[in-house]
C-alpha cells in the first residue's frame, strides 16, 4: 500500500498549530459545539449591517408599515370569507415546494385562517429582511434565511393544536400516536447518544443490500481504494469509465440497489467500469489537501487503470466535489500534454463558484475562520455539522415535516436506499476542507486561473476532450446555473443536460421511473456562448432519464469494436485483486 504523505503547498490558509498560549482556538471550537459549527460573529455581522441600514431607511419603514397594515385588513376580510366558503380566494397562495397546508384539512375553519396568518406574517419578514438599501448581498441573504428559519419552527404545523392532520390522526387513534410519537423520540435520541444510524437503515447494509454490483479491490494507497467491476456482457468497449465520486459521501451514491445502481448500468451495458472509494478520514489525516486527493486519488487512480488497460484513452466521470476535482485534475494533465483522457462527464459539479446558491450561507470570512479553529481540535469537520447545514437547506423537508410525522403522528417515514446512504456520513479533513472553502468558494481560484498545481496555475481552457456535464434543476447543493458555467470556462465541445430532481436524487436515475425528464443540447466549441435561461428555453425536451443519454454519449465517443473480456486487474503490473468489491474503506464509520 503507498504510504499516505500529504503535499505541502503554499495554497489555502495557515494550518500550523496555534500560539503556545492562545484562547482563540480552544474558545472557538467550544462555541461551535454548542452552535452545531456555525460563527455567531457571522450572524451579528449580518443582522448588524441590516438593521442599521432599515433603522436609518425610513422610506422602508414606511412601506413595511404599509404592508402590515394591508396584510392585517386582507386577514380580517378574510376571516370570515372563509367561515362560510373553505375554498374562497386565499390571501397567501403556498408555493410550488412547500406541502405543510397543501391537504384539505387546512381548508377547514379555523385552521385555513391559522395557516394564512402564518403565510402572510412570513411573507412580512421576507420582505422585510430584502431590499434594504446599504446592506451587502451576502448579509441579506443571510437575514433573510435565518428570520425564515425561525419562522419555520414556529409554524401552525408543527404543533399539535394547531396542525388540524395531527388532531384528526390524534381522535382516530385515541391518543396512542402520541405515544408512539414519545417512543420515537426517545429511540432516535438514544441512536444519536449511541452513534447508531437512524431507525430502518440497518436494511441497507453495504455489500449485502446496497454496493452489491461483483467487482474487485485493484489498487489501494492509505486514501482510496479502486474497484473494477467484473464485466456483465462477453465483450466490452475498450475505453474504461473512470469514476470520481466526491468524498464528502460514499461512493455507493452510484452503485446503490441493482435497479438503481448506475455502476450497473454501465457493467450491463459493455463498459469497463472502475470506481473509487474513498478512506473515511481520521485527526490522522488532518493535513491531506486538495492536492493530495488530486495526487493519490485521481492520478494514482489513472495510473492503475492505465496499468490495467494499457493503450487506452480513459473516459473520467466526476461526481459533486469529485467532479471538481476531476476537473482541476484535466486541466493539469492538458496542461502538462498527459493524453490519457478521452473524455469528461461532470455530474452536479461546480468549477466557477460565484453562484453556489444556498450553500453560500454558511461561506464567508467570519465563518470559514470560525470552522478552521473548530476543525483544527479534532484534525477534520464532524459528519454531523455537515449534515447540520445541509439539511437546513432544506428545513422543512429534511427536519420538520419529519417530526411532525414521527412525533406527533406517531408514523416512522419509510425508509430507503437512497436515505440509508445518506446517513452513512463521512468527515472532511481539516487541511483539505479549509482549502476548498477558501480556494473555491471564497477566492473561486479554479474559474479565475488561479488554482495551482504543482506550484503552477491551471486553466478549465485547456481542456480539449468533449464534455458531458448533468445539473438538476432543485440542486441546492450545485445550482444548474452554475454547473451550467463549465461552458464558458472551457473550449471543449460540451454536452449538457439539465434532469429534474435535487442533488442525489436527480443523478440517481435510473430507466423506468414515473415523472422523469430532462433537458439535453450540445455546445460546439466554436459556437457562441448561450445564456443558461435562453438554453433553457430552447433545449430539447426528453421523458425519461439522463442515463442512456449519457451511455449513448460514451458509445460515441469510443470505439466502433469491442474487446474481448480480460482478467480482472492486472497481476503483472502490481494490480493483483486485493478484496471483492466494495472494499474495506467503504465500511468505516
Amino acid at each position: 500500500m503507498q504510504k499516505l504523505t500529504p503535499a505541502m503547498d503554499k495554497q489555502g490558509s495557515d494550518h500550523g498549530d496555534p500560539p503556545r498560549f492562545s484562547f482563540d482556538r480552544p474558545l472557538h471550537a467550544a462555541i461551535a459545539r454548542a452552535t452545531a459549527g456555525q460563527s455567531p460573529a457571522a450572524l451579528v455581522q449580518a443582522y448588524t449591517d441590516w438593521a442599521q441600514h432599515l433603522l436609518f431607511s425610513p422610506d422602508k419603514q414606511i412601506e413595511l408599515a404599509e404592508e402590515a397594515f394591508q396584510n392585517w385588513m386582507h386577514f380580517l376580510q378574510y376571516c370570515p370569507e372563509a367561515v362560510l366558503d373553505p375554498d374562497c380566494e386565499a390571501c397567501v397562495e403556498l408555493t410550488p415546494n412547500d406541502k405543510r397546508f397543501a391537504g384539505d384539512a387546512w381548508h377547514s375553519w379555523p385552521f385555513n385562517a391559522i395557516s394564512q396568518g402564518f403565510l402572510l406574517t412570513q411573507q412580512w419578514w421576507h420582505h422585510a429582511t430584502i431590499g434594504v438599501k446599504g446592506v451587502s448581498a451576502h448579509h441579506e441573504d443571510i437575514a433573510s434565511f435565518v428570520a425564515r428559519q425561525m419562522l419555520d419552527v414556529v409554524s401552525p404545523a408543527n404543533f399539535l393544536l394547531t396542525n388540524p392532520e395531527v388532531l384528526e390522526t390524534t381522535f382516530q387513534q385515541g391518543g396512542i400516536n402520541l405515544v408512539r410519537g414519545v417512543m420515537n423520540f426517545f429511540e432516535d435520541q438514544q441512536r444519536v447518544v449511541e452513534g447508531k444510524k437512524p431507525i430502518g437503515a440497518d436494511a441497507f447494509q453495504v455489500g449485502r443490500d446496497v454496493a452489491v454490483t461483483p467487482g474487485k479491490v485493484v489498487a489501494r494507497n492509505g486514501l482510496m481504494e479502486l474497484i473494477q467491476y467484473a464485466p456483465a456482457t462477453d465483450r466490452v468497449y475498450r475505453e474504461p469509465v473512470l469514476i470520481v465520486p466526491a468524498w464528502i459521501m460514499k461512493y455507493y451514491i452510484l452503485d446503490l440497489s441493482p435497479a438503481n445502481s448506475l455502476v450497473k448500468f454501465l457493467v450491463d451495458r459493455g463498459h469497463t467500469v472502475f470506481i473509487l472509494s474513498w478512506k473515511n478520514p481520521t485527526g490522522e489525516e488532518r493535513d491531506l489537501g486538495m492536492d493530495d486527493y488530486r495526487r493519490l486519488g485521481v492520478m494514482a487512480a489513472l495510473e492503475a487503470v492505465s496499468a490495467m488497460v494499457p493503450g487506452q484513452l480513459i473516459h473520467a466521470a466526476g461526481y459533486c466535489l469529485g467532479g471538481t476535482l476531476l476537473a482541476i485534475a484535466a486541466a493539469a494533465m492538458a496542461r502538462d500534454g498527459d493524453k490519457r483522457l478521452g473524455s469528461l462527464s461532470l455530474l452536479a459539479a461546480q468549477t466557477d463558484f460565484t453562484e453556489a446558491g444556498e450553500l453560500m450561507l454558511f461561506i464567508d470570512e467570519a465563518q470559514v475562520s470560525f470552522l478552521e479553529d473548530m476543525m483544527a481540535e479534532q484534525g477534520y469537520l464532524d459528519t454531523r455539522q455537515m449534515a447540520g447545514a445541509f439539511q437546513l437547506l432544506r428545513s422543512n423537508d429534511l427536519i420538520w415535516s419529519t417530526m411532525v410525522q414521527s412525533y406527533l403522528k406517531g408514523e416512522r417515514p419509510p425508509m430507503f436506499d437512497l436515505m440509508a446512504w445518506n446517513a452513512d456520513a463521512t468527515r472532511m479533513p481539516y487541511r483539505m476542507h479549509s482549502e476548498y472553502l477558501r480556494r473555491l468558494f471564497l477566492d473561486n481560484a479554479l474559474a479565475t486561473g488561479h488554482f495551482e498545481v504543482d506550484g503552477r496555475p491551471v486553466s478549465l481552457r485547456d481542456i480539449r476532450v468533449p464534455i458531458f456535464a448533468v445539473s438538476t434543476i432543485s440542486d441546492h447543493v450545485a445550482p444548474w446555473r452554475s454547473v451550467y458555467k463549465i461552458q464558458a470556462l472551457t473550449d471543449a465541445d460540451v454536452t449538457f443536460v439539465l434532469s429534474n430532481g435535487g442533488h442525489n436524487a436527480g443523478i440517481v436515475n435510473p430507466p423506468g421511473r414515473p415523472n422523469r425528464k430532462h433537458q439535453i443540447a450540445t455546445h460546439i466549441e466554436n459556437e457562441n456562448y448561450v445564456a443558461p435561461d435562453v438554453w433553457q428555453q430552447n433545449a430539447v425536451h426528453h421523458d425519461g432519464s439522463w442515463w442512456p443519454c449519457w451511455q449513448g454519449w460514451l458509445v460515441k465517443h469510443s470505439s466502433a469494436d469491442r474487446a474481448p473480456v480480460g482478467t480482472m486487474g492486472a497481476p503483472s503490473n502490481a494490480h493483483a485483486p486485493l478484496a471483492d468489491a466494495p472494499g474495506t474503506y467503504v465500511l468505516s464509520s
